[in-house]
């Protein structure tokens, strides 16, 4: 139980070194972050909202044809 303890704090110890090393963002690397997932989500969404599209029209194609 000690040892666990002890490896539980040095664990601790390491984890705050390393965050000490980290080169967090400004506040413009943050934004610009930020937009360019944003733009990205946006993007994904219209490519597949236009798939849906397509693969409802073709759908509804096909089944006029079986007169379903």
């Amino acid at each position: 139980m000690v040892t666990q303890l002890k490896q539980t704090g040095e664990f601790v110890q390491e984890c705050w070194v390393e965050l000490q090393r980290v080169t967090w963002p400004d506040w413009a690397q943050l934004k610009n972050a930020t937009l360019v997932v944003i733009v990205f989500c946006l993007l994904v969404s219209l490519v597949i909202w236009i798939m849906d599209m397509a693969s409802r029209f073709f759908i509804d194609v096909i089944m006029g044809i079986f007169g379903a």
